[in-house]
């Protein structure tokens, strides 16, 4: 039995827009809501049987803390932040502090994904995707909530990117 989770008016606020926003620009895609997860372990509990590539968003920052990075891979793929240091010329990259994230993409920890960047008006963010998941059908998100698994096509994401203006890096 599936516990019910009671999200507050921020949480819901969130989510709600992302919904709204991907129905703004006639996106279609589908919501499996569940008990909150943190890690992709927890989120493959109920979401295994979807069918796609399922991604894990990592927030990073530079050495300076003056550029922001959101990567996006498939969660089964290893990120080398090493690489993807050099890949970026940049001297050293880490993980974004909760209150960078907040800052930024207005989520919190659990719950980072693409869908932040309706946050980001200034688009301060830059967008790194894994080139590999052009070839994936539907790929899976939170909706800015960790409550939920938010299914798209692979061609609607990249709608939704081009909606959003932040600069793409394909790696």
């Amino acid at each position: 039995m599936e516990r019910v989770v009671k999200l507050g008016k921020k949480e819901k606020k969130q989510e709600q827009m992302v919904y709204s926003h991907l129905d703004r620009l006639g996106i279609v895609y589908s919501c499996l809501q569940h008990p909150p997860v943190f890690t992709i372990e927890q989120a493959s509990k109920y979401s295994h049987h979807l069918p796609g590539a399922h991604c894990k968003n990592l927030f990073l920052r530079n050495k300076k803390g003056n550029r922001h990075y959101l990567v996006i891979l498939e969660q089964s793929r290893r990120a080398d932040i090493r690489s993807l240091t050099a890949l970026l010329n940049e001297d050293r990259l880490s993980f974004a502090s909760q209150e960078r994230l907040r800052r930024y993409l207005g989520l919190e920890s659990g719950a980072v994904s693409p869908f932040g960047l309706l946050n980001d008006k200034d688009r301060e963010v830059c967008v790194v995707i894994d080139q590999d998941l052009k070839s994936c059908e539907q790929i899976y998100f939170h909706p800015n909530v960790n409550t939920a698994t938010l299914g798209i096509s692979f061609k609607d994401f990249e709608k939704f990117l081009l909606d959003c203006g932040h600069d793409v890096r394909w790696i």
